[in-house]
């Protein structure tokens, strides 16, 4: 047994997210978004070096020491499968552990906005899944494959870096190839996934350019497309993907996103009131000839001033402002905890004063 098995299984009987093993401090868990210190002494280079490759074949390895940093999965019979990232810092080794629960996610369980399980149906276009690191956006893909897999007779073809939530067919037929061990990059499994004949074609993470190309023409023959972005808003996620694009490239791009773009999902995880877990503040962005037309005419700037006013009951679209608004009133989310991730706190107060008032 490797030594750091035992520290990830702490990390699974405190029901907390993520280990951080790092050479020059003690190991930490997060907790509910919080760092919590272990008792233990901080880690010396050789410690950290001594306890990470334990658990690595020589392959890996070479690997970590040749390019500095590993991605991978760690599979701990009886306790869980954990997403690794090891990596070489100034103090010596380092990584990362997220614990990946044995089932993919219901949606209902995991508060997304009913209009994205629409998103679900749709039969071809791009879909945007967008957020920064640890805002669950891997999660809600899940959930979305989940629950095409048990509604729709789908092939569904994942590409992932690794593969964290393992799906057994229910209704759909289910592929999944791992980044580094099935394929060699996200840009080769792009290429040959259109010879797979696939219906949902699921992206981990568009990295660069060439993979956003593959996936928007992987669109544009009726594949429906979901991918990942590093980003905060739905606003900035369209940006980014524009700004991957080579600058002589970018008019018709947005005039491809403008048809092809079905809807963004933009998310950040905020603390439950009381403490007790995190929940999904959710900007939801859907086609329609307005959105449409910003796209195209280079006006995406306008969007988060859009889906600040926009109807949600009609629409089915909310911003940011409008999901933690609406925690606050429900008494999911404290007011203070909902105005540090709002853009305009002191609206937010007014707003969430207002709605008090009208309950009173």
């Amino acid at each position: 047994m490797a030594r750091i098995d035992s520290f990830l299984r702490l990390v699974v009987e405190q029901r907390a997210s993520d280990l951080h093993f790092t050479a020059g401090s003690a190991p930490l868990i997060r907790h509910h978004g919080e760092l919590v210190p272990l008792p233990f002494r901080p880690l010396t280079e050789a410690e950290s070096r001594r306890f990470l490759g334990e658990f690595l074949t020589v392959e890996e390895r070479e690997r970590l020491e040749a390019e500095q940093e590993l991605d991978m999965l760690y599979a701990l019979p009886g306790v869980g499968r954990f997403r690794a990232n090891l990596f070489v810092q100034q103090a010596g080794w380092g990584a990362a552990f997220r614990i990946i629960p044995d089932r993919p996610p219901e949606f209902d369980s995991i508060g997304l906005p009913p209009s994205v399980r629409g998103l679900c149906s749709l039969t071809s276009g791009l879909v945007l899944i967008g957020g920064p690191t640890g805002s669950g956006k891997t999660t809600t893909l899940a959930a979305i494959v989940n629950e095409i897999n048990k509604t729709a007779r789908r092939h569904i073809l994942t590409v992932e870096d690794p593969i964290e939530f393992l799906h057994e067919p229910i209704q759909s037929a289910i592929t999944q190839r791992q980044v580094g061990t099935h394929v060699e990059s996200f840009k080769e499994a792009l290429r040959s996934a259109l010879r797979e004949s696939p219906d949902v074609l699921i992206v981990g993470e568009m990295r660069d350019a060439e993979t956003l190309q593959l996936s928007v023409q992987a669109a544009e023959t009726g594949v429906l497309v979901f991918g990942t972005l590093h980003t905060s808003s739905a606003a900035k996620t369209i940006t980014r993907v524009v700004d991957m694009a080579p600058e002589e490239g970018r008019d018709q791009l947005r005039s491809s996103l403008s048809v092809l773009l079905m809807g963004v999902v933009a998310q950040h995880l905020v603390r439950k009131a009381g403490g007790d877990g995190r929940v999904a503040a959710v900007e939801v962005l859907l086609k329609n000839s307005a959105v449409a037309s910003m796209i195209r005419d280079n006006k995406v700037a306008q969007l988060d001033a859009f889906l600040q006013t926009v109807n949600t009951i009609e629409t089915g679209m909310q911003g940011l402002e409008q999901s933690l608004l609406k925690y606050v009133r429900d008494g999911v989310v404290e007011l203070e905890e909902a105005c540090r991730l709002s853009q305009s706190p002191d609206h937010l107060r007014k707003d969430a004063a207002a709605a008090e008032q009208e309950s009173a």
